[in-house]
């Protein structure tokens, strides 16, 4: 598809997008991850498969800010897409229409729209807002009556064993993690209890320096450009950046270095 965009032959939303993100230096993957969405909405829109992304505001909204990303003019695709959209809407002015009822029937058709409208505002405010889900939990079986008494004795002995193992986590010196970043790179650390002590995206130069309990998550957009020390003491990132650059994996208190498994929650 192409489109005559002020006096100039341009390319399809598509090809505009691809072509844009490929001049970056990103791959789907690291631009979805910039934008925190779904690496499929931007094939999608690579793809223009508007379809697939539901209503036409969300269409929208996606396609402004990928644009905003990758240094594409938002206006020019945002009046393609509406052109392109043009021809598939009905002509309304060849459905035959009954005789207008009375005032208040008349009142009724807006004022549902405007309900309408007011709902998928609020909806779009909340999806946007909503904070990542956090890890939960698997549900234990609960006990046989054939096991009561052993478990009763073996509730006790866990009881005591997870108390003695808090108390040294709590009393046992923080990890020291610093980071330096050589170039635009996204970062999440988080402590062994979950808690999250870093998060964003970061420029060239920039250098953070946090602490928590060991063993520290960390996930990385772009892992080449983050240089790590643990006490003080250089991590070697070897064998755990993965094909797009991105890399997770968990820091022990000693800077060693293990690829982290997977969330049971949605999001990571």
């Amino acid at each position: 598809m192409a489109s005559e965009v002020g006096g100039e032959q341009r390319c399809g939303i598509g090809a505009r997008l691809r072509g844009a993100r490929e001049l970056q230096g990103l791959t789907v993957l690291q631009a979805a991850e910039k934008l925190h969405v779904d690496a499929g909405t931007l094939e999608a829109l690579e793809a223009e498969a508007f379809a697939a992304l539901g209503a036409d505001v969300y269409v929208r909204g996606h396609l402004r800010r990928y644009a905003e990303l990758i240094g594409e003019s938002p206006g020019e695709l945002q009046e393609l897409y509406a052109s392109s959209t043009q021809a598939a809407r009905p002509d309304l002015t060849r459905i035959p229409r009954g005789e207008p009822g009375n005032g208040a029937a008349r009142l009724v058709v807006p004022g549902l729209l405007g309900l309408l409208g007011y709902a998928l505002v609020g909806l779009l405010w909340w999806v946007h807002t909503m904070p990542g889900e956090e890890p939960q939990p698997l549900a234990a079986a609960p006990p046989s009556a054939a096991d009561a008494a052993t478990g009763t004795t073996a509730a006790a002995s866990a009881t005591t064993t997870g108390a003695e193992e808090a108390a040294r986590a709590a009393t046992a010196s923080p990890t020291q993690l610093a980071l330096k970043f050589s170039a635009l790179s996204w970062v999440e650390v988080s402590d062994t209890t979950g808690r999250r002590l870093l998060h964003g995206l970061y420029a060239a130069g920039s250098a953070r320096t946090l602490s928590g309990a060991a063993p520290l998550r960390l996930i990385l957009g772009n892992a080449p450009a983050v240089a790590l020390r643990v006490n003080d003491q250089p991590v070697t990132l070897a064998g755990l950046v993965r094909h797009d650059g991105s890399a997770r994996l968990l820091i022990d208190g000693e800077g060693r270095t293990t690829p982290a498994p997977a969330r049971l929650a949605h999001g990571d």
